[in-house]
């Protein structure tokens, strides 16, 4: 903990009552869809008519109906099934004008049929052939519903006439489209009634449905009936009390419910929540504090099956060697210290900013521990004769490798110019022979290079003043003081903003840092800041990016990104 620890943990304590999260389904809009089509198959047949109702609490709020001219005859077979002829459908508009008002009528609200996949395929396929965006909504399928909620015995198939026999529907299925959605709308929520035993209480349940949890899993559902529906960290715990797994959530009742209630497909969380005997929770006032609690929590516990955060002490940077001629390594204990580049997002980033800064600037490959004065016979490597290095190794102190070992520091967490500088003509060169591949790799380390001083100098000069700022989140105001580059308390507010900034002010003078702080966190803390709509409120001390920084080249960086981001590649951090 950052600051005074009693009164930083009092201040991270104090909260604002704030409006559960998670959607019950008594205020759950559904609109229940049924189709008429001219077959099975949406790449052979079309639809005739669509129906539609909406509910929320069980009331109906509107429903939708039409006919479709399906741009064909209708098949026998078709007609004597729905009673829908080719005069009927004459007039009818076709699917391209019907969808934009049914996608209008669904909105964002959880989309339900009998036997879905028949349904939403034909709608799916209507929208990619006419350009609409299909709105991704939640799906709820009864016959899957079904089969939670009713037994062999009383429903021995999941047909809808069954199903409306079983539970004495008003409205009786005749394979016409608004009927057939009446009905399956009556059907649905006397099943929701039916599973709510199931812990399916809530929208954030539905996916359950799917792919339900073991009986023995579910049951444990109760840990989360004295859990509060709040933001903040929560740890599953172990029979012997070991802490196995730490998160965050904005409701941490909905949260922790949810792992029992919806099918959990990764097996180390199945393994952890067939261990898991308790939660524990922390409430916190925002998200930030959850996030900053998070990793804390994991980096002191050690959690079994938390993998993010779990290794401090993995994070990578680069760093020149306490000796007389140092070179270039990849560190994981410098943590922040002066003149180390990083943190780096991954070791390989690490290895290939070691490789350019050699390359540019010439520092020495070896990994000898070399004697101040020069060991007698002792031999150059190639690099020499290549004037890519000093060669300490045979000339000592005469060999002006001091000056090799200055550029390097004035680079790591400086400015980096002289690299960018050495190997652009390089990169151009390359391309143009068409060497692609060694372009890329040397375009690559140069932006791990820039990338990771940035974050060095950013970093270096948060962990150098105090900072109090504001975020508006909806009618609340998240309120943060960092000091030291981390977080030293936090509160949610709907007004009082400047004695909110006041009080937390006020714990970020004489901070006294009683623990290392975490690489983690200080990234926390900077994003946090640096995210639009942030707004300062208080700088004690200097907060900024120096002019001649690594900043000035961050095309590199971009660059990089966006051609991961086209090849598909997806990064962390």
């Amino acid at each position: 903990m950052t600051g005074p620890s009693s009164t930083v943990e009092q201040l991270l304590h104090r909260q604002r009552s704030l409006e559960d999260f998670g959607e019950p389904l008594s205020s759950t809009t559904f609109v229940v869809v049924d189709l008429e089509t001219t077959g099975t198959s949406p790449a052979r047949a079309a639809i005739t008519e669509i129906g539609a109702v909406k509910t929320r609490g069980g009331e109906v709020v509107g429903e939708f109906q039409t006919l479709v001219d399906p741009g064909g005859p209708i098949p026998p077979m078709i007609v004597a099934l729905t009673g829908i002829t080719d005069a009927m459908v004459v007039a009818a508009p076709r699917i391209e004008a019907v969808l934009p008002a049914f996608l209008e009528f669904l909105g964002d609200a959880v989309l339900v049929a009998h036997n879905a996949p028949f349904d939403t395929g034909f709608l799916r396929a209507a929208c990619r052939e006419h350009g609409y965006r299909w709105p991704g909504s939640q799906v709820v399928d009864t016959v899957t519903l079904a089969r939670r909620a009713t037994t062999k015995e009383e429903a021995p198939n999941k047909k809808l006439s069954t199903l409306a026999r079983v539970f004495g529907t008003a409205v009786e299925p005749n394979h016409r489209a608004l009927e057939d959605a009446r009905a399956t709308s009556e059907i649905l929520h006397r099943m929701l009634e039916r599973v709510a035993a199931f812990g399916i209480t809530h929208r954030e349940d539905l996916d359950a449905l799917r792919n339900p949890m073991p009986e023995r899993l579910r049951r444990k559902a109760t840990l989360a009936d004295s859990v509060p529906a709040k933001p903040g960290v929560y740890t599953f715990r172990g029979p012997r009390g070991e802490r196995l797994y730490v998160g965050t959530s904005k409701n941490l009742r909905a949260r922790v419910k949810s792992y029992f209630t919806t099918a959990e497909q990764r097996r180390p969380i199945r393994e952890m929540l067939e261990l898991a005997v308790a939660v524990d929770t922390i409430v916190c006032a925002t998200e930030l504090e959850a996030n900053v609690r998070e990793v804390r929590l994991i980096a002191e516990h050690r959690p079994r099956y938390n993998r993010r955060s779990a290794r401090p002490e993995r994070t990578a940077w680069v760093r020149l060697t306490e000796e007389r001629y140092p070179r270039l390594s990849v560190s994981r204990a410098v943590d922040g210290a002066e003149g180390a580049l990083g943190p780096m997002r991954s070791a390989s980033d690490a290895r290939l900013a070691i490789e350019v800064l050699q390359g540019a600037l010439g520092v020495r490959t070896c990994t000898t521990r070399l004697p101040i004065a020069p060991r007698a016979g002792a031999r150059a490597c190639l690099l020499k004769d290549l004037g890519a290095c000093a060669a300490p190794c045979v000339q000592g102190a005469t060999s002006g490798y001091d000056e090799t070992a200055d550029a390097a520091r004035a680079a790591l967490t400086g400015d980096p110019s002289p690299v960018v500088a050495a190997l652009e003509d390089q990169i151009t060169e390359r391309a143009e022979a068409l060497d692609y591949e060694r372009a890329a790799e040397l375009r690559d380390g140069v932006s791990a290079v820039i990338d990771g001083a940035m974050r060095a100098q950013r970093l270096a000069s948060l962990a150098r003043c105090a900072v109090v700022a504001v975020r508006p989140d909806g009618d609340w105001w998240d309120v943060a003081a960092l000091g030291a580059g981390a977080l030293v308390g936090s509160e949610r507010v709907k007004s009082g903003v400047w004695d909110a900034a006041d009080r937390l002010r006020a714990l970020t003078h004489d901070l006294d840092i009683d623990r290392p702080v975490l690489v983690e966190e200080r990234e926390l803390v900077s994003r946090w800041l640096e995210r639009p709509g942030t707004r300062l409120l208080y700088v004690d001390g200097e907060w900024s990016s120096p002019v001649a920084g690594a900043g000035r080249h961050a095309r590199w960086v971009d660059a990089r990104r966006a051609d991961r981001s086209a090849r598909g590649e997806h990064r962390a951090g």
